[in-house]
Protein backbone atom coordinates (compact mmCIF):
# COMPACT_ATOMS: atom_id res chain seq x y z
CA UNK A 1 0.00 0.00 0.00
CA UNK A 2 1.34 3.41 -0.93
CA UNK A 3 1.02 6.45 1.30
CA UNK A 4 1.36 10.06 0.30
CA UNK A 5 3.85 12.27 2.09
CA UNK A 6 0.94 14.32 3.41
CA UNK A 7 -0.67 11.23 4.95
CA UNK A 8 2.56 10.15 6.65
CA UNK A 9 3.09 13.68 7.95
CA UNK A 10 -0.43 13.68 9.43
CA UNK A 11 0.27 10.36 11.18
CA UNK A 12 3.44 11.81 12.71
CA UNK A 13 1.58 14.90 13.96
CA UNK A 14 -1.16 12.74 15.48
CA UNK A 15 1.47 10.61 17.21
CA UNK A 16 3.32 13.61 18.58
CA UNK A 17 0.08 15.16 19.79
CA UNK A 18 -0.88 11.92 21.50
CA UNK A 19 2.50 11.68 23.23
CA UNK A 20 2.24 15.29 24.37
CA UNK A 21 -1.25 14.75 25.79
CA UNK A 22 -0.15 11.55 27.55
CA UNK A 23 2.88 13.32 29.03
CA UNK A 24 0.74 16.27 30.13
CA UNK A 25 -1.88 13.99 31.67
CA UNK A 26 0.81 12.00 33.46
CA UNK A 27 2.41 15.17 34.85
CA UNK A 28 -0.97 16.51 36.01
CA UNK A 29 -1.83 13.18 37.61
CA UNK A 30 1.49 13.15 39.45
CA UNK A 31 0.98 16.72 40.69
CA UNK A 32 -2.34 15.85 42.29
CA UNK A 33 -1.19 12.51 43.68
CA UNK A 34 -1.28 12.82 47.45
CA UNK A 35 1.95 12.20 49.33
CA UNK A 36 0.06 11.98 52.63
CA UNK A 37 0.10 8.78 54.64
CA UNK A 38 -2.66 7.66 56.98
CA UNK A 39 -5.83 9.73 57.19
CA UNK A 40 -5.91 12.34 54.41
CA UNK A 41 -6.31 15.96 55.53
CA UNK A 42 -6.23 17.83 52.23
CA UNK A 43 -2.55 18.61 52.64
CA UNK A 44 -2.85 20.11 56.13
CA UNK A 45 -0.03 19.26 58.50
CA UNK A 46 0.25 20.67 62.01
CA UNK A 47 3.90 20.85 63.01
CA UNK A 48 5.09 20.88 66.64
CA UNK A 49 7.94 23.34 67.15
CA UNK A 50 10.32 23.76 70.06
CA UNK A 51 10.71 27.25 71.54
CA UNK A 52 12.39 28.72 74.65
CA UNK A 53 8.89 28.78 76.19
CA UNK A 54 7.97 25.19 75.37
CA UNK A 55 6.32 23.33 72.49
CA UNK A 56 3.69 24.91 70.23
CA UNK A 57 1.95 23.92 66.99
CA UNK A 58 2.06 25.73 63.65
CA UNK A 59 -0.30 25.12 60.74
CA UNK A 60 0.76 24.27 57.17
CA UNK A 61 -1.09 23.15 54.06
CA UNK A 62 0.49 21.71 50.91
CA UNK A 63 -1.18 21.99 47.51
CA UNK A 64 0.22 19.78 44.77
CA UNK A 65 3.15 17.43 44.58
CA UNK A 66 6.34 18.43 42.80
CA UNK A 67 9.57 16.87 44.09
CA UNK A 68 11.72 19.54 42.39
CA UNK A 69 9.76 22.76 43.00
CA UNK A 70 8.25 23.28 46.46
CA UNK A 71 7.40 26.86 47.43
CA UNK A 72 7.04 27.76 51.12
CA UNK A 73 5.26 31.09 51.71
CA UNK A 74 6.07 33.50 54.53
CA UNK A 75 3.26 35.99 55.18
CA UNK A 76 3.68 39.64 56.02
CA UNK A 77 2.39 41.83 58.79
CA UNK A 78 3.94 40.77 61.04
CA UNK A 79 0.84 39.01 62.28
CA UNK A 80 -1.22 38.46 59.12
CA UNK A 81 -2.00 35.00 57.74
CA UNK A 82 -1.27 32.82 54.72
CA UNK A 83 -4.72 33.59 53.32
CA UNK A 84 -3.84 36.53 51.08
CA UNK A 85 -1.56 34.18 49.12
CA UNK A 86 -4.61 32.23 47.94
CA UNK A 87 -4.49 34.05 44.59
CA UNK A 88 -1.42 31.90 43.82
CA UNK A 89 -3.80 28.96 43.36
CA UNK A 90 -5.12 30.57 40.18
CA UNK A 91 -1.65 30.39 38.61
CA UNK A 92 0.86 27.97 40.17
CA UNK A 93 -0.94 24.58 40.11
CA UNK A 94 -1.42 24.89 36.34
CA UNK A 95 2.38 25.13 36.09
CA UNK A 96 2.94 22.12 38.35
CA UNK A 97 4.43 24.23 41.16
CA UNK A 98 3.84 22.95 44.68
CA UNK A 99 2.53 25.55 47.14
CA UNK A 100 2.99 25.34 50.90
CA UNK A 101 0.94 27.69 53.05
CA UNK A 102 2.26 28.33 56.55
CA UNK A 103 0.91 30.42 59.42
CA UNK A 104 3.78 31.56 61.60
CA UNK A 105 3.43 31.24 65.37
CA UNK A 106 0.88 33.81 66.54
CA UNK A 107 -0.75 33.94 63.10
CA UNK A 108 -3.95 32.47 61.68
CA UNK A 109 -4.53 28.81 62.49
CA UNK A 110 -1.26 28.38 64.42
CA UNK A 111 -0.96 28.59 68.19
CA UNK A 112 -0.84 32.04 69.79
CA UNK A 113 1.27 32.03 72.98
CA UNK A 114 0.15 35.61 73.74
CA UNK A 115 3.66 36.29 74.98
CA UNK A 116 5.47 39.24 73.39
CA UNK A 117 8.87 37.74 74.26
CA UNK A 118 8.08 35.11 71.60
CA UNK A 119 7.81 37.79 68.90
CA UNK A 120 11.50 37.66 68.06
CA UNK A 121 13.22 37.57 64.66
CA UNK A 122 15.89 34.98 65.56
CA UNK A 123 13.24 32.69 67.04
CA UNK A 124 11.14 32.96 63.87
CA UNK A 125 14.18 32.02 61.76
CA UNK A 126 14.59 28.91 63.91
CA UNK A 127 10.88 28.19 63.48
CA UNK A 128 11.19 28.27 59.67
CA UNK A 129 14.07 25.81 59.90
CA UNK A 130 11.99 23.45 62.04
CA UNK A 131 9.15 23.68 59.52
CA UNK A 132 11.59 22.95 56.67
CA UNK A 133 12.80 19.79 58.39
CA UNK A 134 9.28 18.61 59.20
CA UNK A 135 8.21 19.01 55.57
CA UNK A 136 11.39 17.40 54.19
CA UNK A 137 12.32 20.44 52.12
CA UNK A 138 15.85 20.24 50.69
CA UNK A 139 18.33 22.20 48.58
CA UNK A 140 17.06 20.22 45.59
CA UNK A 141 13.50 21.54 45.81
CA UNK A 142 13.10 24.23 48.51
CA UNK A 143 12.09 27.70 47.33
CA UNK A 144 11.32 30.27 50.02
CA UNK A 145 9.13 33.32 49.32
CA UNK A 146 8.76 36.05 51.91
CA UNK A 147 6.46 39.02 51.42
CA UNK A 148 6.85 42.26 53.42
CA UNK A 149 7.77 41.17 56.98
CA UNK A 150 8.10 37.69 55.47
CA UNK A 151 10.83 39.20 53.26
CA UNK A 152 12.80 40.17 56.37
CA UNK A 153 12.37 36.65 57.66
CA UNK A 154 13.44 35.00 54.40
CA UNK A 155 16.54 37.21 54.12
CA UNK A 156 17.57 36.29 57.66
CA UNK A 157 16.88 32.63 56.95
CA UNK A 158 19.02 32.70 53.80
CA UNK A 159 21.88 34.38 55.65
CA UNK A 160 21.87 31.56 58.21
CA UNK A 161 20.69 28.51 56.26
CA UNK A 162 21.09 29.12 52.53
CA UNK A 163 22.70 25.69 52.11
CA UNK A 164 19.14 24.32 52.38
CA UNK A 165 17.68 26.51 49.62
CA UNK A 166 17.22 25.99 45.90
CA UNK A 167 16.02 29.57 45.45
CA UNK A 168 14.85 32.67 47.31
CA UNK A 169 12.12 35.23 46.53
CA UNK A 170 12.14 38.55 48.42
CA UNK A 171 8.81 40.21 47.72
CA UNK A 172 8.14 43.88 48.49
CA UNK A 173 10.69 44.32 51.28
CA UNK A 174 13.76 46.51 51.56
CA UNK A 175 16.92 45.26 53.25
CA UNK A 176 17.04 48.08 55.81
CA UNK A 177 14.33 49.26 58.22
CA UNK A 178 16.00 52.67 58.71
CA UNK A 179 16.09 53.23 54.94
CA UNK A 180 12.44 52.19 54.73
CA UNK A 181 11.65 54.78 57.39
CA UNK A 182 13.52 57.42 55.44
CA UNK A 183 11.65 56.52 52.25
CA UNK A 184 8.34 56.75 54.13
CA UNK A 185 9.19 60.24 55.39
CA UNK A 186 10.91 61.63 52.29
CA UNK A 187 8.67 60.15 49.59
CA UNK A 188 5.44 58.56 50.81
CA UNK A 189 4.45 61.22 53.35
CA UNK A 190 5.00 64.00 50.82
CA UNK A 191 2.54 62.35 48.43
CA UNK A 192 -0.24 62.71 50.99
CA UNK A 193 -2.55 65.71 51.31
CA UNK A 194 -0.72 68.02 53.80
CA UNK A 195 -3.85 68.53 55.91
CA UNK A 196 -4.43 64.80 56.15
CA UNK A 197 -0.78 64.19 56.97
CA UNK A 198 -0.87 66.82 59.73
CA UNK A 199 -3.82 65.08 61.36
CA UNK A 200 -2.16 61.66 61.04
CA UNK A 201 1.07 63.00 62.54
CA UNK A 202 -0.84 64.63 65.40
CA UNK A 203 -2.59 61.35 66.23
CA UNK A 204 0.76 59.53 66.14
CA UNK A 205 2.45 62.17 68.30
CA UNK A 206 -0.29 61.70 70.91
CA UNK A 207 0.00 57.92 70.71
CA UNK A 208 -3.71 57.85 70.00
CA UNK A 209 -3.61 54.92 67.58
CA UNK A 210 -6.98 53.60 68.77
CA UNK A 211 -8.61 56.77 67.48
CA UNK A 212 -10.92 55.62 64.63
CA UNK A 213 -9.95 58.76 62.72
CA UNK A 214 -6.44 57.31 62.23
CA UNK A 215 -7.52 54.41 60.01
CA UNK A 216 -10.36 56.45 58.48
CA UNK A 217 -7.66 58.71 57.04
CA UNK A 218 -5.08 56.06 56.23
CA UNK A 219 -7.36 53.75 54.26
CA UNK A 220 -8.32 56.21 51.48
CA UNK A 221 -5.16 58.34 51.57
CA UNK A 222 -2.47 55.69 52.07
CA UNK A 223 -3.70 52.09 51.88
CA UNK A 224 -5.51 52.40 48.53
CA UNK A 225 -2.48 54.17 47.05
CA UNK A 226 0.43 52.14 48.45
CA UNK A 227 -0.88 48.88 49.97
CA UNK A 228 -3.45 47.71 47.41
CA UNK A 229 -4.47 50.04 44.60
CA UNK A 230 -8.16 49.22 44.45
CA UNK A 231 -11.17 50.92 46.03
CA UNK A 232 -11.73 49.44 49.49
CA UNK A 233 -15.01 47.86 48.47
CA UNK A 234 -13.14 46.06 45.65
CA UNK A 235 -10.42 44.55 47.83
CA UNK A 236 -10.28 40.75 47.25
CA UNK A 237 -11.89 38.59 49.91
CA UNK A 238 -8.68 36.67 50.81
CA UNK A 239 -6.96 40.00 51.53
CA UNK A 240 -9.80 41.21 53.75
CA UNK A 241 -9.88 37.85 55.53
CA UNK A 242 -6.15 37.99 56.20
CA UNK A 243 -6.30 41.58 57.46
CA UNK A 244 -9.27 40.61 59.63
CA UNK A 245 -7.17 37.96 61.40
CA UNK A 246 -4.20 40.28 62.04
CA UNK A 247 -2.58 39.73 65.45
CA UNK A 248 -2.13 43.31 66.77
CA UNK A 249 0.19 42.24 69.58
CA UNK A 250 2.64 40.70 67.12
CA UNK A 251 2.31 43.58 64.67
CA UNK A 252 2.88 46.37 67.17
CA UNK A 253 5.69 44.55 68.99
CA UNK A 254 7.70 44.00 65.80
CA UNK A 255 6.61 46.80 63.45
CA UNK A 256 5.32 49.43 65.85
CA UNK A 257 1.94 51.19 65.67
CA UNK A 258 2.81 53.71 62.94
CA UNK A 259 2.32 53.05 59.24
CA UNK A 260 5.26 55.34 58.39
CA UNK A 261 8.43 53.35 58.99
CA UNK A 262 9.27 50.86 61.74
CA UNK A 263 9.22 51.64 65.44
CA UNK A 264 9.11 48.20 67.09
CA UNK A 265 11.77 45.53 67.62
CA UNK A 266 12.70 45.77 63.93
CA UNK A 267 13.44 49.50 64.07
CA UNK A 268 17.19 49.11 63.55
CA UNK A 269 17.13 45.94 61.44
CA UNK A 270 19.53 46.24 58.51
CA UNK A 271 21.22 43.57 56.36
CA UNK A 272 22.01 45.61 53.25
CA UNK A 273 25.76 45.14 53.76
CA UNK A 274 25.31 41.35 54.00
CA UNK A 275 23.27 40.77 50.84
CA UNK A 276 26.45 39.87 48.97
CA UNK A 277 26.66 36.74 51.16
CA UNK A 278 23.53 35.29 49.53
CA UNK A 279 24.59 32.98 46.71
CA UNK A 280 21.42 31.07 45.85
CA UNK A 281 19.34 32.23 42.86
CA UNK A 282 17.29 35.16 44.18
CA UNK A 283 14.30 37.03 42.77
CA UNK A 284 13.54 40.45 44.24
CA UNK A 285 10.08 41.85 43.51
CA UNK A 286 9.23 45.53 43.78
CA UNK A 287 6.48 47.84 42.56
CA UNK A 288 6.22 51.46 41.46
CA UNK A 289 3.66 52.44 44.10
CA UNK A 290 4.93 50.22 46.90
CA UNK A 291 5.45 51.36 50.49
CA UNK A 292 8.98 50.07 49.87
CA UNK A 293 11.42 51.91 47.60
CA UNK A 294 11.50 50.03 44.25
CA UNK A 295 14.95 51.46 43.44
CA UNK A 296 16.33 49.99 46.65
CA UNK A 297 14.83 46.60 45.78
CA UNK A 298 16.29 46.78 42.28
CA UNK A 299 19.67 47.49 43.91
CA UNK A 300 19.20 44.48 46.21
CA UNK A 301 18.96 42.21 43.17
CA UNK A 302 22.35 43.50 42.02
CA UNK A 303 23.93 42.97 45.45
CA UNK A 304 23.15 39.28 45.89
CA UNK A 305 25.41 36.96 43.91
CA UNK A 306 22.75 35.58 41.57
CA UNK A 307 19.89 38.07 41.57
CA UNK A 308 17.02 39.04 39.27
CA UNK A 309 14.70 41.99 39.72
CA UNK A 310 11.01 41.90 38.82
CA UNK A 311 9.33 45.31 38.61
CA UNK A 312 5.55 45.69 38.76
CA UNK A 313 4.86 49.08 37.12
CA UNK A 314 1.19 49.19 38.08
CA UNK A 315 1.49 47.60 41.50
CA UNK A 316 1.80 48.53 45.14
CA UNK A 317 2.73 46.58 48.27
CA UNK A 318 0.33 43.75 47.38
CA UNK A 319 1.18 43.62 43.70
CA UNK A 320 0.23 39.95 43.56
CA UNK A 321 -3.24 41.50 43.28
CA UNK A 322 -2.95 44.95 41.69
CA UNK A 323 -0.32 43.95 39.11
CA UNK A 324 -1.20 40.28 39.14
CA UNK A 325 -0.20 39.09 35.66
CA UNK A 326 3.28 40.58 35.84
CA UNK A 327 3.85 39.40 39.42
CA UNK A 328 2.68 35.82 39.03
CA UNK A 329 4.09 35.20 35.57
CA UNK A 330 7.43 36.65 36.67
CA UNK A 331 7.41 34.39 39.72
CA UNK A 332 6.56 31.35 37.60
CA UNK A 333 9.36 32.15 35.15
CA UNK A 334 11.84 32.33 38.01
CA UNK A 335 10.66 29.07 39.57
CA UNK A 336 10.88 27.32 36.20
CA UNK A 337 14.37 28.63 35.54
CA UNK A 338 13.41 30.91 32.69
CA UNK A 339 15.15 34.21 31.97
CA UNK A 340 13.25 37.45 31.35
Amino acid sequence: MKYTIEFIFCLILIGLSSCKETSSESSLSSYFTSSESGIKTGGVKVIPIETPKGKFNVWTKTIGNNPTTRLLLLNGGPGMTHEYFECFESFLPAEGIEIIYYDQLGCGFSDNPKDTSMWDLARYVDEVEQVRKALNLTKDNFYLLGHSWGGILCMEYALKHQENLKGLIISNMMSSAPEYGKYADDVLAKQMDPKVLDTVRMIEANGDYANPKYMELLYPHFYTKHILRLPLDKWPEPVNRSFGRLNPSLYVTMQGPSEFGVAGKLEKWDVKDRLKEIGVPTLVIGAKNDTMDPEHMKWMASEVQNGTYLHCPNGSHMCMYDDQEIYLHGLISFLKGKKG
